[in-house]
């Protein structure tokens, strides 16, 4: 079941969507410092591809998407930045305007984000950076459908969402995908998940071996 409800906490920052809010909350849970400080730079990363135009993709704006990455922490954040945390006051700035598509968001658990990567990633012109850009919004795919809800999801099903999102104009090589696990998610959430596959054969095993003890 997706984990949808009318009380969510309002957004810091709405440009970047909840799902990137979402990642920044489970961001702030990490014991581990050097686990916590690997998954800020991915976290920023994909900022930086969220921003709105190319003029963005460069590294004077940086320090921005680190601004951005503390003030969605609410300013509880300890990683090892390459800038100072900013001034609590920066929380007022108005946010920079977003360009999003009219209709609907097809598929709610990725949102409106995972879209314009689509979009860009069909632009590319260059088929080995094509792939590697559907290969990094698939994993982006199953780290904000695992955020969302407590059941698996298959390779096939993301590759499926892909080829939807995009109207068949991207592909997925599932054999590879599967051979490199090029899915995995980004983060990985360690709340129990629901197989249905394989949950009964899995808990009749386990209270075979109870009965042995």
């Amino acid at each position: 079941m997706l984990d949808y409800n009318t009380q969510r906490p309002e957004m810091k920052l709405k440009e970047y969507g909840r799902n990137v809010q979402m990642l920044v909350k489970h961001l702030r849970t990490v014991e581990d410092k050097e686990t916590r400080n690997k998954m800020a730079y991915t976290v920023v990363d994909l900022i930086k591809q969220l921003s709105s135009g190319p003029k963005d993709h460069n590294n004077d704006n940086m320090q921005k998407y680190w601004d951005d990455l503390y003030i969605m922490s609410d300013f509880n954040l300890d990683v090892d930045s390459p800038y100072p945390m900013p001034e609590k006051e920066i929380l007022g700035k108005k946010p920079q305007p977003v360009k999003y598509a009219s209709d609907e968001v097809k598929f709610k658990h990725y949102g409106r984000n995972i879209e314009l990567l689509v979009e860009k990633a069909i632009s590319i012109e260059d088929e080995e950076e094509k792939q590697a850009a559907v290969y990094y919004i698939g994993r982006l795919m199953k780290t904000f459908y695992t955020t969302w809800n407590r059941d698996n999801v298959t390779e096939e099903a993301i590759a499926d969402n892909i080829v939807q999102l995009s109207n068949g104009k991207l592909s997925v090589d599932i054999d590879h995908v599967k051979a490199t696990n090029g899915f995995d998610a980004i983060f990985k959430d360690n709340r129990p998940r629901n197989n249905n596959n394989k949950g009964k054969r899995t808990n009749k095993g386990s209270h075979q071996k109870r009965r042995k003890n």
